[in-house]
């Protein structure tokens, strides 16, 4: 059996316990053996990270020592995968850029705040977003620093709300891309539980945490 360690805490504005709880019964459905900690003490042990097949952070705004980085870190670079969305995955530790650079990315503002937006497929082919067309949510947009080296799978434009200067900037939402053997997707829409109702949301999420997954 497959075995998953979900990973949640930090800012509670972004719902973290509300927000798992939403897909652990979905990895259990596909049959994971899903583990859920409120810490990260667990990145530590080494035998058991690099055992996983999938790691599911929902940390916002925290602080994590050089060790348990460290530990994700190898843990994914040796082959285990990492699937998460918005602040829990793409605003986690501020000060920790390597951690950064193996989410490919790292929110800076969300003009706007909570406002209608539209999300726009741009690969219609990948299996994480085949099928699936455009659709709007009402969230946060993310504006992100983001790697050139992912792959995009979905954007959104900026109507610069807030920020006119960013009118017409287009956006990564959804990426994918590899830290050493290890995959790795990212959602940035999902600031609170209920962002997942929308269709298109959840299963995006879905299918990249079993893309993600080795």
């Amino acid at each position: 059996m497959k075995s998953a360690l979900v990973v949640w805490g930090g800012w509670d504005g972004h719902q973290p316990k509300q927000c798992v709880d939403r897909f652990i019964p979905v990895l259990q459905e596909q049959g994971y053996d899903v583990r859920a900690e409120n810490g990260m003490e667990v990145y530590l042990d080494k035998d058991y990270m690099t055992s996983l097949a999938l790691v599911v952070p929902c940390w916002t705004m925290g602080t994590i020592t050089n060790e348990q980085e460290k530990g994700l870190l190898d843990a994914v670079q040796s082959g285990v995968g990492i699937a998460g969305w918005h602040g829990g995955m793409g605003d986690s530790f501020r000060n920790n850029t390597g951690y950064q650079w193996m989410v490919g990315g790292q929110w800076v503002a969300h003009p706007g705040n909570i406002h209608e937006y539209q999300v726009n497929i741009t690969n219609h082919s990948d299996p994480i977003t085949k099928g699936l067309q455009d659709f709007k949510v009402v969230s946060e947009a993310y504006y992100l620093h983001v790697d050139p080296s992912n792959e995009v799978l979905a954007t959104t434009t900026f109507s610069g709300i807030d920020a006119p200067w960013t009118k017409g900037c287009v956006m990564p939402v959804v990426w994918k891309r590899k830290w050493g053997e290890g995959r790795v997707f990212y959602f940035s829409v999902g600031h609170q539980a209920t962002d997942f109702d929308v269709p298109e949301v959840f299963e995006i999420m879905k299918r990249g945490m079993l893309w993600a997954s080795r």
